[in-house]
């Protein structure tokens, strides 16, 4: 039974790569889930953020957040690769309830945000 499951996963990558690497690793990140069976409902680049303590040194990172729906297989294989990538500083996958999953529906409604389609545009509060 393959029920496809609503997840949310947040990255930090680490500030010392240069735009086209960043595009790189969330372009890794976006086919890795295509290919293992998830649709990405939503997707949002943060840009760099100031990190809430030190990680391996450094005190900024470029934050991304995806929305996808996927079997529940596919987050044990995406952490394993999350650990192995040394542009990764930080990560976090979770579950989303329906609280979650409406809230993002009226925030998609809210800011114009077509279904499926990958937003760009940086949040305007610091995330830590």
């Amino acid at each position: 039974m393959n029920q496809k499951i609503a997840y949310e996963t947040v990255f930090i990558l680490t500030p010392v790569l240069s735009d086209e690497q960043t595009k790189e690793a969330v372009e890794f990140y976006r086919k890795t889930l295509k290919d293992n069976g998830a649709k990405i409902t939503n997707e949002e680049h943060w840009g760099l953020r100031k990190l809430a303590y030190p990680i391996e040194k450094k005190s900024t990172g470029f934050y991304h957040v995806m929305q996808f729906e996927a079997p529940g297989s596919i987050v044990k294989n995406l952490e394993i690769t999350y650990h192995r990538d040394e542009r990764i500083l930080r990560f976090l996958t979770v579950s989303l309830d329906k609280h979650a999953i409406t809230y993002l529906e009226k925030r998609k409604a809210r800011f114009g945000k077509k279904e499926g389609k990958p937003e760009k545009n940086k949040a305007e509060s610091t995330v830590s």
